[in-house]
C-alpha cells in the first residue's frame, strides 16, 4: 500500500539523510560500537546538516518545523542501516520538547544556537538507581539557598542516555517535600551545565542493546545550579515530564516501527542469498510464510504508526492513544525482529550482525516511556475499566 503520511520534502529529506548515513555512518559505525561511544566531533557534523535544529524556532537557528514526520523518516533511515546518532536521540526527543515549552525567553536565547550546532549538548536525568523513575522514591535533592538565588544539588542518577557527552543535563530534582495528597508535588528541572564544581560522570553503562546511546551514571556534591536555569514552575517538574509522555510514546512506537520494518528488509535479503540443500533458503515454503507474516504486521505497525503521527501533527494525539500505539508497534515489532532472527540461524546470533543489533537495541522499547504493563494500566482506564 502507499504511504500517503510522507510528502515531497520529507521524500527529499529521506534521500539526503540515507546517503549521509551510507557516506559517513555506516563505514565508522563499527569502530563506535566496539568503543561503545560515537565520537562527539559527530554532533557537529549533525548540526551543519540540520539534524538537531529542525524543531528549534528559526530566530534561534533552527529551522521552525512543527511535524514529527520527519523525526519519523530519520528514525526509519537509521534502522534501515543498523546504525545510531547515539545520544542525540535524548537531546533531540526527550530534552527539545521541554525546552520549547517550558523556557522563557532568556533561557531559549542562551540555550537552543548551541543546541541547533550541536555545542551544548543536552541530557535528560530522570531514573535513580534503586527507585527507577519512581516520583516517590526521589532521593536527589536541591533546596533553594536562603537568599532565592541557586539551587544546591545533592544525589545521582543512571541510564542517563548522552550523559557522557552532555554539557547540560536536566535534572529532576526534589526542591520541597512532597504534599500530603500529592507525592508528584515538589520535584523541580534543573538545567546543570557538566562544567560546574560536584558534577561528575561515573561508570559508562553496559547495555544489552544501544551500545553507543552514551548511557551514564551522574552524581552530584554540592552543585551550585543558579534559579536562573530551573526550566518551568517550581516544583512541577513531574507535572512537566508527564506532559511529554504522549510524544515520548509516539517517537518510541516510531522507531519500533523502523526497526521492524529494517528486520524485514534484512531477512529477506538474506534468505534471498543464504543456500541450504543446493535451495536458496528463500524458496522453501516456511521462510515465505514466515516472511509473508512478518510482512503483515509490519504493515499493521506502519498504518498504526501513520495514524498517530497524523493525529500528532493536528494536535489530538490523546495520552491513552500515544499508549496504545506504543504498546501495539513495540510488541509486535519484538515478535518480527524475533523470526527475523530466526531465518538468519546462527549468522544471526552473531553481535556484529544487523539483524543482532537491532534486536537487542529493540528490547528496551517495552520498557521505557512506560512499561508494556503500565501502558495497559493507561489504556484501560481510559476505557473505564
Amino acid at each position: 500500500m502507499r504511504r500517503t503520511v510522507f510528502d515531497a520534502e520529507h521524500r527529499a529529506f529521506r534521500a539526503t539523510m540515507r546517503a549521509f548515513i551510507d557516506a559517513e555512518v555506516v563505514p565508522s559505525f563499527g569502530k563506535w560500537y566496539d568503543e561503545g561511544l560515537v565520537p562527539r566531533e559527530f554532533y557537529y557534523r549533525l548540526g551543519e546538516l540540520g539534524v538537531l535544529g529542525m524543531e528549534v524556532p528559526v530566530e534561534h537557528g533552527g529551522r521552525g518545523l512543527d511535524s514529527f514526520r520527519y523525526r519519523a523518516v530519520l528514525a526509519e533511515e537509521i534502522a534501515r542501516a543498523a546504525v545510531s546518532f547515539g545520544g542525540s536521540s535524548a537531546h533531540v526527543s526527550r530534552c527539545l520538547p521541554l525546552i520549547n515549552d517550558l523556557a522563557t525567553p532568556e533561557q531559549r536565547r542562551r540555550w537552543l544556537p548551541g543546541f541547533v550546532t550541536g555545542e551544548t549538548m543536552f541530557a535528560l536525568a530522570v531514573a535513580e538507581p534503586g527507585t527507577g523513575t519512581e516520583p516517590a522514591g526521589m532521593r536527589t535533592t536541591a533546596p533553594l539557598s536562603l537568599d532565592g538565588g541557586e539551587y544546591l544539588l545533592n544525589g545521582s542518577k543512571t541510564y542517563v542516555t548522552g550523559g557522557v557527552h552532555a554539557d547540560r543535563v536536566i535534572v529532576c530534582a526534589r526542591t520541597a517535600p512532597p504534599s500530603a495528597d500529592d507525592p508528584t508535588y515538589g520535584l523541580s528541572l534543573l538545567v546543570v551545565d557538566s562544567a560546574t564544581p560536584g558534577y561528575r560522570v561515573g561508570r559508562a553503562l553496559d547495555t544489552l542493546g544501544r551500545k553507543v546511546s552514551d548511557t551514564a551514571e551522574l552524581t552530584f556534591t554540592d552543585v551550585r545550579v543558579p534559579v536562573t536555569d530551573r526550566l518551568g514552575e517550581p516544583h512541577r517538574g513531574d507535572d512537566h515530564l508527564t506532559a511529554q509522555l504522549p510524544r515520548e510514546r509516539l517517537t518510541i512506537a516510531v522507531g519500533a516501527h523502523a526497526q521492524a520494518r529494517a528486520a524485514l528488509r534484512f531477512a529477506r535479503r538474506f534468505t534471498a542469498e543464504r543456500t541450504a540443500f543446493t535451495h536458496s533458503v528463500a524458496s522453501f515454503q516456511n521462510t515465505k510464510f514466515e516472511l509473508a507474516a512478518c510482512r503483515a504486521e509490519v504493515d499493521a505497525i506502519e498504518a498504526v504508526v501513520d495514524r498517530a503521527l497524523a493525529a500528532h501533527d493536528r494536535g489530538d494525539l490523546t495520552p491513552a492513544d500515544a499508549a496504545s500505539a506504543k504498546l501495539f508497534c513495540t510488541e509486535s515489532a519484538g515478535r518480527v525482529i524475533d523470526r527475523c532472527l530466526q531465518l538468519h540461524g546462527g549468522v544471526g546470533y552473531l553481535a556484529d550482525s544487523p539483524i543482532a543489533r537491532l534486536y537487542a537495541d529493540h528490547r528496551i522499547d517495552r520498557i521505557v516511556g512506560g512499561t508494556s504493563e503500565v501502558l495497559r494500566t493507561v489504556i484501560a482506564a481510559e476505557m473505564g475499566l
